[in-house]
């Protein structure tokens, strides 16, 4: 019989993810981003938007994360994934708190999991300054035959946020592409298009870096109100409809006062737990 290796299947807003524990990814034989590609295929795998690890070995935070796109690539961040991760290392008993801190390529997050069984993210501080996103460009940007307004921000990962009164998924499935990969972003970059429906209100659909079409993106969601803020859409705290279900995002911060932590709110669901054939 081939060897088998524990996983778990975790969603939020329908934004689903693979956690392996690193003692049981160790059996794979693998380099994590050759076995991200493989067990996060939706035809020959599992089928997943993202792989996550847990880092059992931090020094300065309680936890730390390896955290891969379903094409091998490695993201600064992930929202929703880091509520399913929060929710999955406190219920295994790898963290005795409900509130902790995690190490992340985009730095310290510190998720909390809340009695109602939705998870809150601290995400930190949101990044405007061009060259720290990375953004290297005009606030219009060309994209096949449309020029676009936009509003790049870093929520460790980059974000290019445009509104929009059309239809946003009919913009995302055909410019995300192309803007992913746009010269403006030399490290790509997500893209949103956001409908404003109210000042406590908005609709969003995301074209991801590494992965292409998603039901949601925590990060993006964050991006998305501090762009509906910079430009003066919306209130400080906003409900945000993805594809895949609501997030509710806050940052007390505005254009003139951009250092204020943003908050995530939202669900982490198990999908299954399941033996995974080498």
């Amino acid at each position: 019989m081939k060897n088998t290796i524990k996983i778990t299947k975790m969603q939020g807003c329908g934004n689903d993810f693979v956690i392996v524990d690193y003692a049981e990814f160790e059996k794979t034989g693998m380099e994590m981003p050759e076995f991200a590609k493989k067990i996060c295929n939706r035809n020959f795998g599992v089928g997943a938007d993202g792989l996550i690890i847990p880092k059992t070995d931090t020094k300065d935070t309680d936890i730390g994360w390896y955290f891969y796109n379903s094409d091998g690539s490695t993201a600064q961040m992930c929202g929703n994934g880091m509520r399913c991760f929060a929710k999955y290392v406190y219920e295994k008993g790898l963290v005795d708190k409900k509130q902790f801190s995690v190490q992340t390529l985009a730095g310290t997050i510190k998720p909390e999991v809340l009695d109602n069984g939705l998870v809150q993210v601290d995400m930190g501080i949101p990044v405007l300054e061009d060259e720290k996103i990375p953004f290297k460009g005009e606030r219009k940007l060309q994209a096949l035959d449309r020029t676009f307004d936009i509003t790049p921000i870093s929520m460790g990962n980059p974000h290019c946020v445009i509104f929009t009164d059309e239809n946003p998924m009919d913009l995302a499935l055909k410019y995300g592409p192309v803007i992913e990969k746009h010269p403006y972003f030399p490290e790509k970059t997500n893209t949103e298009f956001v409908k404003v429906i109210s000042k406590n209100e908005i609709e969003m659909r995301v074209f991801e870096r590494g992965c292409g079409i998603t039901l949601a993106c925590g990060t993006g969601a964050c991006a998305s109100q501090v762009a509906c803020i910079l430009n003066n859409l919306t209130e400080s705290k906003v409900k945000v409809n993805l594809l895949g279900g609501s997030v509710f995002v806050e940052w007390q911060g505005s254009k003139e006062n951009p250092k204020e932590n943003i908050f995530l709110t939202g669900p982490a669901d198990y999908s299954f737990v399941a033996d995974y054939i080498l």
